[in-house]
């Protein structure tokens, strides 16, 4: 309800009900007069000479719902904030941007970052002052957030001169970080026996993972383990992975009645998590756990990739074909009331004995997570019980990174496992992400809910669709996904590229223009836009004979070489990436009618062994006008009118192979 004007500007407003995100919707009906992200709020800002009080954060984020009742609900700290400063919400996971640029500027001055984010700026958007969650009163050495609301305004009344210093040399700080010159050592195996290296020394024997608390399903770093046990026939590898793999699915993290993993343990054991369950997580760790099966034979890696992918798609699917993004850590209010059981629940369902043994490990409140063996009827039993019971709220809104990592998970067990409804299910996520989640000039956007796309995409889009894309295709034969691939990896190129560093900025050249334009690299916990791109980068090349795009992706490791042997946990995905890099090239050209069970055989014979390192194109025959525009289908035909398998390696191809049984170890 506007209550009065002061510059054109109504001064009680919460402008966040005509908002798509669950996220900004969950603030609208705050007393604080929020602006979602755009020009209004700052216009306000200047003309009222006020500072921006940025706060960021994600619908399932807990303390972004504790700081919200804590203080956004508070009839006393919203008039604080409404009288004092311009108040704008930004969703992350829309506009990761905003979040990225801010959070460096947060971490350059506190040490550390995290969510809810608060961050105090100019009304030109520059920061000076920021932090994350603040309490209503002082505890644990912070301060309550009514101190820090009173001190910041006073500071940007009384000492204007200091704030604006302290805002330029920030706003540099975060530029320079995107300066990032390539380093002049060469990208050699050396990298990747070091990085495998300083992996081992921070890797926790007793768990598995990597450090102490919390921690955090390290999917990239993993996969890079399994390519070095591959690489180098070295052991030491791939114990590191078994025991990852083995500590987060004991149960805790991992959901045992209803598969999928929650966010991450507060402790070293998998064991408490925080409860909310991100699409990235659970589509990356699928294809963890398919690649650990596809390598060490393990029956139970294979179950929880498939348990993963089912829980994906039975509460994450959206009736448009793409996949929501999150399930709330809350429930009621209360954090993991979904997921958790009383000992009285528990003997309800398997009797008094099973709910006196270990499979009950303390939570807080009386409530309980399960660790432990599950038989199928057990878990079966228990599921049914669970579904009576209220649910988490789900973030419904799509993001077309996320569905890209998800359209690869979905693709390529759908192809490993024989399950065609995986793969029918990733084929309408292509087609979502290429329709609803596309702009008419066929660029991506970032998110849909409820009907609209919405925000320009950026670099994590472009590059985790495309590899979705590539997935898809070498799961299904369809060339239109490969002709895709490559038409967004070129799009991102033009949009993205930084012609004279190298590397690929997070932003498109016909974004918002920020107060800074970043690059990220950092592969934790998703795999960073440049690496996924350089990685894209690299089979392509290799599928089209591209020596410029190869060029491209060496020009990302470059940037990061240093990182790459300084913090490996970092920079999971780009190794994997130089792992491509440094491999001697080998395709498989597939030749043959897609839907023939004879092609499908001979496909599934010659990727049977996990082949990271392989690049795949299908074809129908060599009459077929868009293969022969592939380079590596060009002249290659079904022989005596059967399929074909061609396997090239270090540029030269050898007599096609048409036999299934021949194909073994090759």
């Amino acid at each position: 309800m506007y209550t009065a004007r002061r510059h054109g500007y109504p001064t009680s407003m919460n402008l966040l009900a005509h908002e798509t995100s669950p996220y900004l919707l969950q603030h609208a009906d705050n007393p604080v007069n929020w602006y979602p992200w755009g020009d209004e709020a700052f216009a306000r800002a200047r003309a009222e000479d006020k500072p921006v009080l940025l706060s960021v954060g994600y619908s399932a984020c807990h303390w972004c719902h504790v700081m919200e009742h804590e203080s956004f609900e508070d009839d006393e700290t919203a008039r604080l904030m409404n009288e004092l400063f311009v108040n704008v919400k930004v969703d992350r996971e829309e506009r990761p941007d905003v979040d990225s640029l801010y959070m460096d500027a947060v971490v350059t001055l506190t040490g550390h970052g995290g969510w809810p984010m608060t961050v105090f700026l100019t009304p030109d958007g520059e920061p000076f002052y920021g932090g994350t969650y603040y309490p209503p009163e002082p505890r644990h050495g912070m301060p309550a957030f009514s101190e820090v609301l009173t001190a910041v305004a006073e500071a940007y009344r009384e000492r204007r001169g200091a704030v604006t210093r302290s805002a330029q040399q920030l706003v540099e700080a975060v530029r320079r970080s995107s300066e990032l010159g390539a380093s002049s050592d060469p990208l050699t195996e050396d990298v990747l026996r070091a990085a495998a290296g300083g992996l081992g020394s921070t890797f926790d024997a007793r768990w598995g993972g990597f450090g102490g608390a919390p921690k955090f399903p390290p999917a990239s770093a993993l996969e890079f383990l399994l390519r070095a046990h591959r690489r180098y026939g070295d052991d030491e590898p791939l114990a590191m992975v078994r025991a990852t793999l083995d500590g987060m699915a004991a149960g805790g993290m991992y959901d045992l009645v209803g598969g999928g993993f929650h966010r991450y343990s507060v402790d070293a054991q998998w064991l408490v998590p925080h409860f909310e369950k991100m699409l990235y997580d659970n589509a990356l760790l699928a294809s963890t756990y398919l690649h650990g099966w596809a390598v060490t034979g393990e029956e139970r890696y294979r179950a929880v990739a498939e348990e993963t992918l089912e829980y994906m798609l039975r509460e994450l699917s959206l009736p448009e074909g793409g996949l929501a993004s999150a399930q709330d850590a809350d429930t009621d209010g209360v954090e993991g009331l979904t997921f958790t059981w009383t000992a009285d629940e528990l003997a309800e369902v398997l009797g008094e004995s099973r709910a006196a043994g270990e499979l009950l490990q303390p939570f807080e409140h009386g409530r309980f997570v399960l660790r432990g063996e599950l038989s199928v009827d057990e878990r079966a039993r228990l599921f049914e019980a669970r579904e009576r019971r209220p649910k988490p709220v789900r973030d419904d809104k799509a993001i077309a990174s996320w569905n890209g990592l998800a359209l690869a998970a979905l693709a390529e067990a759908g192809f490993r496992l024989g399950r065609d409804d995986l793969l029918e299910r990733a084929r309408g996520v292509a087609e979502f992400l290429l329709g609803a989640l596309s702009d008419a000039d066929g660029r991506l956007l970032r998110s849909y809910r409820a009907g609209q796309a919405k925000h320009t995409g950026f670099l994590g889009d472009y590059a985790d669709v495309a590899n979705g894309l590539l997935e898809l295709h070498a799961a299904d034969g369809d060339l239109r996904w490969l002709k895709e691939a490559r038409r967004l990896a070129l799009l991102a190129i033009e949009l993205f590229a930084d012609e004279e560093r190298g590397g690929f900025y997070l932003s498109p050249s016909h974004g918002e223009r920020l107060v800074a334009r970043k690059k990220e690299f950092d592969d934790h916990p998703t795999p960073s836009g440049n690496s996924m791109l350089a990685y894209v980068l690299l089979r392509l090349a290799r599928i089209h004979g591209d020596a410029q795009l190869e060029q491209r992706a060496a020009g990302v490791l470059r940037l990061v070489r240093t990182g790459l042997v300084r913090a490996p946990g970092a920079f999971g995905h780009a190794l994997c990436a130089l792992d491509l890099y440094l491999s001697p090239p080998r395709e498989l050209a597939i030749v043959g009618p897609r839907e023939d069970s004879a092609t499908r055989e001979l496909a599934h014979a010659a990727l049977r062994e996990w082949q990271p390192n392989t690049v795949v194109a299908w074809s129908p025959r060599a009459d077929d006008s868009q293969a022969q525009r592939v380079p590596l289908l060009a002249g290659k035909d079904v022989v005596d009118g059967r399929p074909a398998v061609y396997v090239c390696e270090s540029f030269a191809c050898h007599a096609p192979i048409t036999e299934a049984a021949a194909l073994a170890g090759t």
